[in-house]
């Protein structure tokens, strides 16, 4: 191996991992987590609805808004069909299309902040907006986080009831991605909005890039989980497979007052038409699909869990999943993982996993499985002679081959 560029002359020819990835997963007939990546130009085949049957079309086609229209302009046309929509489905008074989940979540908490006069807000630790966001909550809108637990799991009514101060709003993650996409149950989340809203009189912010398949598991409908509260973020890239975008949704005073600051935040693009079209296809596309997604998740998740049970330290988390998504745990360097995924899926066509990453206890590295589409015909068969296959491409022994 080595130890940096200017050692290899060669390493200039070679992919970068993410185009390794990317080549590697395309090519596979088959694949376990995630959806198979897509070219620019199929992307594009994409966003014009081309019928199935057509190179680079997806398999069902969709109902696309008139692509001979004018494009948008600073949020009219498609852009402001794809936000009447988000607020039909959530059952809210309007929405607000943002570029980035990162803006539409430092806007909604700064509004709840400012409205109450407080700059205290109650997060989790293992929050996007604790962990991903650089900081943003204090350099840019002076407000601080309060911690009910730092356990990794969401927090309980009574951790809620405990805190000696007040605060403006409760941003709460559905699910709670870096614990393992973790729900609340539905009578805790209740519970939750009630001492938010009804004991604390702060306000209830849902972080929802992932509230449509929350909904699912939970067994409500969407605007009923929504109706819990005061304003929600949902995600157009995460589960939908659109390109980008994000959009705050609530009461329609707070979506104006959102707009503003979504301007001074720099938010207010010229055009944003590609997002608007991915986004609709996302929600016409793989709405009605999540509940099959959430159901053979745990399919997936209790073959993997007997697939790598002989191996000490595996883990699946959650067992079982509460979602689509879940975390598999294994006692290698990431990098050896990678190359072992890498492998087999160039030279069986069988794609198991995307990035691992080295983020928990030391010796341990985590993937994410994400039960789309593609994994709906994969048995728990399947899965236990692919994993074997993958296993046999590690060092001999967990971790073997570690520093």
């Amino acid at each position: 191996m080595y130890g940096n560029r200017s050692e290899d002359p060669d390493a200039s020819d070679r992919p970068s991992l993410p185009d390794r990835r990317f080549a590697a997963l395309r090519g596979c007939e088959r694949l376990l987590s995630g959806a198979r990546p897509q070219s620019i130009r199929e992307r594009l085949a994409d966003l014009a609805g081309r019928p199935p049957g057509e190179p680079g079309a997806t398999s069902e086609p969709h109902t696309a808004p008139d692509l001979d229209g004018r494009p948008d302009q600073y949020g009219d046309g498609v852009v402001r069909t794809l936000e009447h929509r988000v607020a039909e489905l959530l059952g809210t008074e309007d929405a607000a299309f943002f570029p980035t989940g990162t803006m539409a979540q430092q806007t909604a908490l700064r509004i709840h902040a400012e409205a109450a006069g407080l700059r205290a807000v109650v997060t989790h630790p293992l929050a996007h907006t604790d962990r991903h966001e650089r900081h943003a909550l204090g350099v840019l809108s002076g407000l601080r986080s309060l911690w009910p637990t730092t356990a990794p799991r969401q927090p309980t009514a009574g951790e809620l009831r405990a805190l000696d101060e007040p605060y403006a709003a409760l941003s709460l993650e559905l699910p709670l991605r870096d614990a393992g996409f973790v729900l609340p149950g539905w009578a805790e989340l209740v519970e939750l909005a009630a001492v938010v809203r009804e004991e604390h009189g702060a306000a209830l912010h849902l972080d929802g890039a992932r509230i449509w398949e929350s909904a699912v598991a939970l067994g409500r409908p969407l605007p009923e989980v929504a109706a819990l509260a005061d304003s929600v973020y949902v995600s157009f890239y995460k589960t939908l497979g659109g390109i980008s975008g994000a959009a705050l949704a609530g009461p329609g005073g707070f979506v104006r007052t959102a707009r503003a600051w979504r301007h001074r935040y720099g938010g207010q693009l010229y055009q944003q038409w590609p997002f608007a079209l991915a986004a609709l296809a996302g929600l016409e596309r793989e709405l009605p699909r999540l509940a099959g997604y959430v159901a053979h998740a745990r399919t997936v998740a209790g073959a993997l869990a007997r697939a790598v049970a002989a191996v000490p330290g595996a883990r699946v988390q959650p067992a079982p999943p509460h979602t689509h998504q879940l975390q598999l745990w294994l006692p290698y360097p990431a990098a050896e993982l990678e190359e072992a995924g890498l492998g087999l899926a160039e030279d069986t066509g069988i794609g198991l996993f995307g990035a691992w990453r080295e983020c928990g206890p030391p010796g341990l590295s985590m993937t994410e499985v994400t039960v789309a589409a593609p994994a709906l015909d994969w048995t728990g068969a399947d899965v236990a002679v692919a994993v074997a296959a993958f296993l046999d491409r590690l060092p001999a022994g967990p971790g073997a081959g570690r520093s």
